[in-house]
């Protein structure tokens, strides 16, 4: 029997932020349950380490999982050893999950940690997966839409990019139905988590668009050279007067709006 262990994580909405699955980590778990299809003796189970209170977890079990092994983990503890503690006494021979976290750190290390910890062989950007002699036959993602298969020797962990087949839509009589065990585990905080600083993510500046089809030096003289009847010189200027003058320059390209000004139709 060929026994499979799938990671999962809580997401957050990019809108709302309330808890949902983690799309990666759900991704993964259709591509076991899918697994299972193809191997009649294919044993799949569902691990969560973290609140298994969270009604957020029955969005797994609406997938066609009968039950969802929840490791009983607080906030700001390491679920790493706890994982790694259920993944050896189960001898699980094949680990599935998402490359990287949608809450929390997002590090994308559990995996790595996880197979360092058990001495497992680790793939990762995996987008298809199937049964082979020797192992597992895993498609890789690769840049620009390419794909490269490669056969990895059983026990492994296999973390799923974004490539993989979508993740079927929870049922909700399946969800209700669906059982959540708890398992005690024994975990340290995390002391990196505590350490770093928390708060609201903002976007980015967003870069300046530079003329294409052209070649690097005329695009390198473009962005250096002073046009006749443009821009000035600055010598030595004052704070105030070297963001007047690079203020006046974002006004000038429409990179802002000056204040007071609204555009045309807003």
């Amino acid at each position: 029997m060929t026994r499979v262990a799938v990671l999962l994580s809580l997401g957050k909405h990019p809108a709302s932020g309330r808890s949902r699955r983690a799309g990666l980590d759900a991704r993964a778990l259709e591509l076991a349950l899918d697994l299972a299809r193809g191997m009649p003796d294919a044993e799949v189970r569902a691990v969560h380490a973290g609140d298994p209170a969270n009604e957020a977890l029955r969005d797994y079990l609406g997938m066609g999982i009968e039950t969802l092994d929840v490791l009983d983990v607080a906030p700001g503890h390491d679920p790493v050893s706890a994982l790694a503690g259920f993944l050896r006494a189960g001898r699980f021979d094949l680990v599935l999950c998402g490359m990287r976290a949608e809450a929390g750190e997002g590090s994308g290390m559990v995996p790595y940690l996880i197979a360092e910890t058990l001495e497992y062989a680790v793939v990762c950007d995996a987008a298809a997966i199937a049964c082979a002699e020797v192992g597992a036959r895993v498609v890789q993602a690769l840049p620009r839409g390419r794909r490269r298969e490669v056969t990895v020797v059983l026990p492994a962990v296999v973390a799923v990019n974004a490539a993989a087949y979508p993740a079927r839509a929870p049922a909700f009589a399946r969800s209700r139905r669906g059982r959540i065990a708890v398992h005690p585990a024994k975990v340290c905080e995390d002391a990196y988590l505590a350490a770093c600083e928390t708060r609201p993510w903002r976007a980015l500046p967003k870069r300046m668009a530079l003329a294409s089809g052209v070649s690097a030096a005329e695009r390198m003289k473009a962005l250096t050279e002073v046009k006749a009847g443009e821009g000035h010189l600055l010598v030595h200027p004052s704070p105030e007067d070297a963001a007047k003058a690079i203020y006046d320059y974002l006004i000038e390209k429409r990179i802002l709006q000056a204040r007071g000004s609204k555009e045309e139709g807003g």
